[in-house]
């Protein structure tokens, strides 16, 4: 066994070996793997093995969809058989939103230029003459769709990546991993100690133990798993092709064909957890006794829709464990707190996404970056707080029984919740506050005029439409109250504070006490990995604010950049709260608690100063995401209350009050502002987000080279502001959300990336963006809302307040 390694991969699963390939495929031969059993013990041996390309995230489509076509390479390159079945993947919809859920997969299918598309009943007979159709209201089409072996894959990966000079050791248990003063790692095992410089964590069912062995803690937990293969079925045996599988999501199963019967699978309500207290070392190819009562409800519907299962006996029950994460998706990267430790774990559908996962971490390790935005798959999304095990075991158990749901925009699940809270949310609760989970915490999405009232779901607007609305109109004509505390705030302090900040920054730090700049962070291929304000409070200190729930995600850029002596970094996020009160009356409010002038002469755009309002000492920064004229306050946690009540009384006088997220939302986009995690991200280049000047490149900053690469080439797209076509949306009664795909005369030329409808000038919205040379303002394009044609126009400058007078007022 080698004792030195560039890289060591701990877990012989198909996550692992695929990992362990993909690494040797970018170049680096000198990499180990480490499994304490045979290779696909765990999970992997005993999966369904589906394959799939679509997924409602258009990044984890393009995985998938490379995941399905690197298995007949991997044949060819290896011998290695892989054993894939292409027979097709019927998609039904009994509902009207599954149906608008698939229309809209099949649009982006369209833009991306996958396969996949709606066909007849007479067409889907043919192609599944066991499937009864009566009650399905659209059948998608997705010839590509299918099941592999997972021992064939597993294995292929292996080989694969020993022909490129990866080693593999078997029956070889970590038992320990230790950081070395310069950040590299001992991995110890039985059989000898492998000195490495990164550590790679996809031990699966073992993730937990694994990372414990760090001495990190990860959000995951494991349940039984369910699905039985029927006997040979008489007409399935005549026939002389293998059958599509059956996609029925909203009857809660999976269905395909397994030799010659069928195999069904379910995700129950009434699902068991297993090993809650650690996954037992000694477990490796064992399952769980038979259950079938479990999903007895699920089987029914399955002999509802295809009546052979309901005549034939079953041959095996499969029951053994999967891993879940607290939102179903994988938890990927390197952890923040670690230098060189890379978590990837809790992965569900692991066959449709092994290689698009290998290489999104052969990737991260070798260049430093993804070519891919997978926020929604990074280990930052969740911080500390998200290791509480019953916040884990609730929403583990809500995820696995809704596994077919469907995920709706704007949707929040109350599972688990509330786990992080402010002094005022009792108070916002007894408003009739409707809360999302930002980060763990929970903030207003929209005041309801009964407390208790929830969300309602779907594609098309909901109840929250119209009370967001009077939100925003109140905010427009008088003056809004939105608690901003979710957002992330740091304090940099000490000699070296300016220095530290540039360093970081692409944009010149306010050389002013008082002053504040916006500034972007760039990512390591060039691109937007973040953006904030930064505001000067002293000579020697600087108050920055950016996106709450990428806090975690940023840290790893703040360490790049080493602190000069005497120089600190400090999160604020826990000890201070923050309100925007914005709106053309929101000086004349503000003026009311406080005996600072608050006019444009004292107190211009862009500007700060710490005020005493209501008797609170507070940080007032002359910004607001709303676009519209406004202040930004900053307290310590323990006044919040305190402020909150003092605003919201003042504003009695001026007919204001809350304003919640959703309204926000709105404001923005009327302005046409981005926002981190939807218009910027590090696939974006600063010239096609429109933050090229804001990046100083007479100055030295993180990733400088990288964006001076990048700005030296004609931008791909074009950030852009879509007025969708008010008799299309009366119609439908639907707005774009995110994602859509952007047409124009049948080519796809763009997509979504925040949609609303703009209450106080009236029009339906869309942010997106739009190949650079395909479409310019005054054009008309079509923007797909709920996979149907919408027309719109690309506005030339926002709709509200385009020349920013408001705002500077």
């Amino acid at each position: 066994m080698r004792t030195q390694a560039r890289a060591v991969v701990i877990g012989g699963g198909v996550i692992g070996c695929s990992i362990l390939y993909h690494l040797t495929k970018l170049g680096w031969s000198d990499v180990v793997l480490l499994e304490r059993d045979e290779l696909t013990s765990g999970s992997t041996w005993h999966a369904a093995a589906n394959i799939h390309g679509l997924h409602d995230s258009a990044n984890i489509s393009r995985l998938q969809h490379y995941t399905m076509r690197l298995y007949d390479e991997l044949e060819s390159e290896t011998g290695q058989s892989c054993g894939v079945f292409r027979p097709g993947s019927l998609y039904l919809a009994q509902t009207e939103n599954r149906e608008h859920q698939l229309k809209l997969q099949a649009a982006k299918a369209k833009l991306y230029g996958m396969n996949f598309h709606e066909i007849s009943r007479d067409e889907a007979e043919r192609l599944h003459p066991l499937v009864n159709f009566d009650g399905i209201r659209t059948i998608m089409w997705e010839p590509d769709g299918g099941n592999v072996d997972p021992s064939g894959v597993t294995n292929a990966y292996a080989v694969g990546a020993r022909q490129r000079g990866a080693e593999i050791n078997r029956f070889t248990p970590v038992i320990g991993t230790e950081q070395q003063p310069d950040g590299s790692w001992i991995v110890k095992t039985t059989k000898g100690d492998i000195h490495t410089e990164w550590v790679i964590n996809a031990a699966g069912l073992w993730g937990r133990e694994v990372a414990k062995l760090a001495g990190i803690e990860v959000p995951l937990q494991p349940t039984e798993h369910q699905y039985f293969v029927t006997e040979t079925i008489a007409e399935i045996d005549a026939m002389d092709r293998r059958l599509p599988s059956v996609a029925d999501r909203d009857g809660e199963y999976y269905l395909r064909q397994e030799g010659k019967g069928l195999l069904i699978g379910a995700y129950e309500k009434d699902m068991r957890f297993w090993a809650e207290d650690g996954t037992p070392l000694d477990f490796a190819h064992d399952l769980f006794p038979d259950d079938l009562e479990r999903i007895e409800e699920n089987m029914m519907r399955a002999i509802d829709r295809v009546p052979a299962v309901g005549t034939a006996g079953i041959k095996r029950v499969i029951n053994g464990p999967m891993i879940w994460s607290p939102d179903s998706n994988v938890i990927l990267g390197p952890v923040p707190e670690l230098k060189n430790y890379f978590m990837c774990g809790g992965i569900i559908p692991g066959f449709s996404q092994s290689a698009g996962m290998g290489l999104m971490v052969a990737q991260w390790i070798i260049e430093g970056e993804m070519q891919y935005d997978m926020f929604p798959w990074d280990v930052a999304r969740f911080g500390h707080w998200a290791n509480n095990p019953d916040f884990v075991k609730a929403k583990v158990q809500d995820v696995y029984a809704h596994r077919f749901a469907i995920h709706f925009p704007n949707e929040e699940r109350a599972a688990g919740r509330p786990l992080r809270t402010r002094p005022v949310y009792e108070m916002q609760k007894d408003m009739g506050a409707v809360f999302g989970l930002n980060y763990g915490w929970e903030h207003p999405l929209w005041f309801a005029k009964e407390p208790g009232t929830v969300d309602t779901n779907g594609f098309t607007r909901q109840n929250w439409w119209g009370p967001v609305g009077e939100e925003c109109h109140m905010l427009r004509d008088r003056a809004g109250i939105i608690d901003i505390s979710n957002f992330a705030k740091y304090r940099v302090k000490g000699a070296g504070a300016e220095d530290w900040l540039n360093a970081v920054f692409a944009n010149t730090m306010p050389k002013t006490v008082g002053r504040s700049c916006l500034t972007p962070l760039i990512g390591v291929r060039g691109g937007i990995a973040g953006d904030a304000t930064v505001t000067r409070v002293a000579e020697d200190e600087f108050y920055v604010i950016s996106s709450g729930m990428a806090e975690r995600y940023h840290k790893r850029f703040f360490d790049m950049v080493p602190l000069p002596e005497g120089t600190t970094f400090e999160s604020l996020t826990d000890t201070m709260c923050g309100f925007n009160v914005a709106g053309p009356q929101s000086r004349e409010l503000l003026q009311r608690l406080t005996n600072t002038s608050l006019g444009t002469e004292d107190f211009p755009f862009m500007r700060s100063q710490w005020i005493d309002i209501a008797g609170v000492r507070a940080l007032a920064l002359r910004v607001s995401f709303t676009g519209d004229l406004g202040w930004e306050l900053h307290c310590a946690v323990e006044d919040q209350k305190r402020l909150y009540e003092a605003l919201l009384d003042a504003g009695k006088e001026f007919g204001a009050g809350p304003v919640g997220g959703r309204a926000l939302m709105s404001l923005r986009v009327e302005k046409g502002y981005g926002s981190w995690s939807r218009e910027y991200s590090p696939e974006y280049w600063p010239q096609e987000v429109g933050l090229e000047r804001l990046c100083k490149l007479d100055k030295d900053f993180l990733n400088k080279a990288a964006v001076e690469e990048v700005l030296a080439q004609e931008p791909r797209e074009q950030l852009v502001l879509i007025h969708i076509d008010d008799a299309a949306v009366k119609a439908s009664n639907a707005d774009a959300t995110g994602g859509e795909p952007i047409f124009r005369d049948g080519e796809g030329i763009g997509r979504v990336t925040s949609g609303t409808y703009g209450y106080t000038v009236g029009m339906s919205l869309a942010l997106g963006y739009v190949k650079h040379g395909k479409a310019s303002p005054g054009d008309c394009v079509e923007v797909m809302v709920l996979g149907q044609p919408h027309k719109g126009v690309i506005l030339s400058e926002p709709p509200f307040d385009p020349k920013g007078e408001k705002l500077r007022a």
